[in-house]
């Protein structure tokens, strides 16, 4: 009997679902925060240091030097700048959306601090003295732009006016900005390097009030900045960039629209196969996917977070990796039709059954992500982040929400005796009388020996990995200067570029490099680095003379030598302790030789990419890096789907007696897993290749190095993982003589398989 109201409660929740989706997407879009990289800004690292002997740097000065550097920012107009205490010595200020990125670095770093001083050196007053915000921009009696300052106290002014009247006829108040120990005092010329002589009235009276005038050749513009800059307050310590990038707002503009576009591409493709591979599930599946999107959206914007590039090319890989526990659970529920249950009936032992490969498939990948938040810079925490998040909302949607979308069509009976829906055919399903488990099933594989050959796939693993250690302490890496140092400029042109031209410009601002890439669909992008790092000053003129010439502010980016090495270990440490927590999560919820036997298959993964990468010459930065941690995390997913299907082998078989044994458990675990373990696979391939060809210039490298993880990772988990298990599990055999899966099976008894 048909149960309609189970279907108009369908359509119902999913017309309020799509309803509210419709009207509250544009304004969540509107009001999550784009970073840097998409709408152009700029990030710089400071490292603190002491302005004066004896000072040390605690979280107090820290703290007070992040407000200092905040009431700057608030002067430029910046209406949620993003400022991190990192380490014990270490500022990072983010600034998205600044349109003039040269002004801002400028504000940023001078010290602005005012002092008043005797013709002796001796300081009379400071920027101590002034009361809040009591600088503004004014004109003098002649009309030229002066700055007018409110004290205060009047007294201490008329005392300090007073002893300069006594010094005549050296009665002079000299005023000096940014004042550097150890220069000469009435030095006239006003350098970044030097300090800012102001001016030197000559006091002939005693001055009883709270306001001064200072008076020199400004503009109204640099009148109204120094002012700002008193108001903000000179900074307590001495402030050194040792990191920094820019991005030109074309740049940012282009870099969004392409990601978008591949996204859309890669997720459209994704909906396409689920819905022609499995039929009405994949028809839910689409639902829950489109609901997964809006969800993850809608928590940035809770979140207030910032939505960077590489967020968006790890929500984009999200929903690839969301359709994972689909497939998993539809695999499971086409199984159970196939032994001759109901589709009820496999609908509910589908769905419990896929539940623990789904629950380690995700805990693992949330694992790597979070260890790439905690060890990663700003926009690769940005990908970590998104990437955890996606992965939250994806076990919502996909567990939850397609297993209550579909069980209120299965539960309405609509679909009784109907498995073409499921994508199953009628000639598949066995005689339920015949007693057959889904462990059981014939496969399409089923004529593959995967043990048999396992020794081929060793030596080319063995050979690869021979020639890959070769042929890496050869070439070596071609590391950006996120590892190296330096500074990188990427050049944003309407025309295509020649490497002439660009080496041409640059030379004509005295910077010279062998190292330019021209790349872009019309050639229109070019790339250069340098071994050195460029000043601030250099920067500025660099971005403003490139600007005039190619129309578009470039992207600039230096990072110094101590943080490039610092990168370089923290991304070492990283990949030792998400493979160390790996470990201890596999061993737990498996055994110890399937941990070693995954981790093992890992690294051979992340190899693979390193040797990929040093012999075609494709940069590795910071996306690499992260690339490498996704691919460790989620490549392990093929493994832990196969090592599952392998616990529920074992316990049916409950003793391995001989090697015979161990090969069958292997062997029918990857036929009965293989189709499922492609279609995951499948579905992130294409978000990655639309990356890959419509994505962005600046997360390419990224994009290829996902891909070749992906192939490595399925390469990997059915030829190295399962055979390295099973030589384990063969020692384990020859020293013991038997081997008990008794206790895997009082384990796993609620298993509906045992």
């Amino acid at each position: 009997m048909v149960k309609r109201s189970r279907i108009i409660a369908f359509l119902l929740v999913i017309i309020l679902i799509g309803s509210t989706m419709g009207v509250t997407t544009t304004g969540i879009l509107k009001d999550i925060k784009l970073g840097l990289d998409l709408q152009g800004g700029f990030e710089v690292l400071y490292e603190v240091s002491p302005a004066k002997k004896g000072q040390k740097i605690d979280k107090e000065i820290l703290a007070s030097t992040a407000e200092a550097l905040d009431k700057r920012i608030n002067v430029l107009g910046v209406s949620e700048p993003n400022i991190q205490i990192e380490g014990e010595n270490r500022i990072r200020v983010q600034l998205a959306g600044v349109t003039d990125q040269n002004e801002a670095r400028e504000i940023l770093s001078t010290q602005a601090n005012l002092t008043f001083r005797d013709a002796n050196d001796r300081v009379m007053m400071d920027g101590a003295d002034l009361a809040e915000n009591g600088a503004s921009q004014t004109f003098d009696e002649n009309g030229a732009p002066s700055v007018s300052l409110k004290l205060k106290s009047a007294e201490k002014f008329k005392t300090v006016t007073e002893e300069i009247v006594k010094m005549a006829p050296n009665n002079y108040l000299v005023i000096w900005l940014d004042f550097e120990e150890g220069k000469d005092s009435f030095q006239t010329e006003i350098t970044k390097e030097n300090p800012k002589f102001l001016s030197a009235p000559t006091v002939r009276e005693i001055f009883n009030q709270n306001t001064v005038s200072i008076v020199g050749n400004f503009t109204a513009e640099e009148a109204q900045e120094l002012a700002s800059l008193l108001n903000a307050g000179a900074l307590p310590v001495k402030l050194t960039e040792v990191y920094s990038t820019s991005v030109g707002a074309k740049f940012g503009e282009q870099a969004l629209n392409e990601t978008v576009f591949a996204g859309i591409i890669g997720i459209a493709i994704i909906y396409l196969f689920m819905l022609v591979y499995y039929r009405f599930p994949g028809f839910i599946a689409i639902v829950t996917l489109s609901i997964y999107i809006y969800l993850v959206l809608l928590v940035f914007d809770w979140m207030n977070a910032v939505l960077t590039l590489p967020g968006i090319a790890a929500l984009i890989l999200g929903v690839g990796m969301a359709v994972d526990a689909n497939i998993i659970t539809y695999e499971r529920i086409r199984e159970e039709i196939k032994v001759g249950k109901s589709i009820k009936s496999a609908f509910q032992a589908g769905s419990k059954s896929s539940f623990s490969s789904i629950i380690d498939a995700n805990l693992t990948t949330i694992l790597t992500a979070a260890v790439l938040f905690f060890y990663g810079t700003s926009s690769v925490k940005g990908f970590a982040t998104t990437l955890i998040v996606s992965i939250l909302m994806s076990f919502v949607t996909a567990v939850f929400g397609s297993r209550i979308f579909l069980g209120m069509w299965v539960n309405s009976g609509l679909l009784n005796k109907k498995p073409g829906w499921f994508g199953v055919k009628q000639s598949q399903i066995k005689d339920i009388a015949e007693n057959y488990d889904t462990l059981d099933l014939p496969t399409r594989w089923d004529r593959f020996d995967f043990v048999k050959v396992r020794k081929l796939f060793f030596i080319l693993s063995g050979a690869f990995l021979a020639v890959g250690l070769v042929i890496l302490l050869i070439f070596r890496m071609n590391l950006s200067i996120d590892f190296s140092s330096g500074t990188r400029i990427e050049v944003l042109s309407d025309k295509p570029l020649t490497t002439e031209q660009v080496e041409s410009s640059l030379e004509k601002l005295d910077i010279k490099t062998d190292d330019i890439l021209i790349s872009g669909e019309n050639k229109e992008i070019a790339s250069a680095r340098l071994k050195g790092v460029l000043t601030k000053e250099e920067i500025s003129e660099l971005k403003s003379e490139l600007n005039k010439e190619y129309g578009a502010e470039p992207n600039v980016s230096t990072v110094s030598p101590t943080v490039g090495k610092e990168i370089a270990k923290n991304a070492f440490i990283a990949l030792i302790l998400a493979s160390i927590g790996i470990i201890i999560y596999v061993t737990v919820r498996f055994e110890m030789a399937m941990a070693i036997a995954a981790i093992v298959s890992l690294m051979h993964d992340a190899f693979f990419m390193v040797v990929f990468f040093s012999i075609t010459r494709l940069e590795v930065d910071l996306t690499f890096i992260a690339a490498v941690l996704t691919i460790v995390g989620y490549s392990i997913n093929d493994t832990i789907v196969t090592f599952d299907r392998m616990r529920e082998n074992l316990v049916k078989k409950k003793r391995l007696k001989t090697f015979e044994d161990i090969a069958e458990v292997v062997n029918v675990s990857l036929r009965q897993t293989l189709t499922r373990s492609f279609n995951t696979v499948l579905t992130v391939t294409f978000t990655i290749i639309a990356l890959m060809i419509f994505g962005s210039e600046s997360i390419r490298n990224f994009s290829i190095a996902m891909f070749v993880g992906l192939i490595s990772g399925v390469y990997s988990s059915v030829f190295i993982a399962t055979n390295l298990w099973v030589v384990l599990k063969a020692k384990e055999l020859k020293k013991k003589g038997t081997i008990k899966t008794v206790k895997e099976k009082k384990k796993y008894s609620d298993e509906p398989q045992v």
